[in-house]
């Protein structure tokens, strides 16, 4: 999975990265129309986002790895 961001643009979504035609996606957009969330699943999303931007995030495979060492695999 990869995290990418853009802006709506004429009514498209233009994003700051390729993806493969056909990739399924979820769009977040703040104030808009959508499934409701919870307060605090709100405020969690808000910090997952947060720390993305940020940089502050592991690389898929290496984080399964290291589940996978605490799980003793």
């Amino acid at each position: 999975m990869r995290v990418l961001t853009g802006r709506v643009v004429a009514g498209r979504i233009e994003l700051g990265g390729e993806i493969e035609d056909g990739t399924p996606v979820a769009v977040l957009a703040p104030g808009q129309e959508g499934r409701d969330l919870t307060p605090s699943q709100e405020a969690e999303l808000a910090e997952a986002y947060a720390e993305i931007e940020r940089g502050e995030l592991e690389e898929g495979l290496a984080l399964l790895r290291e589940i996978q060492a605490r799980a003793g695999r």
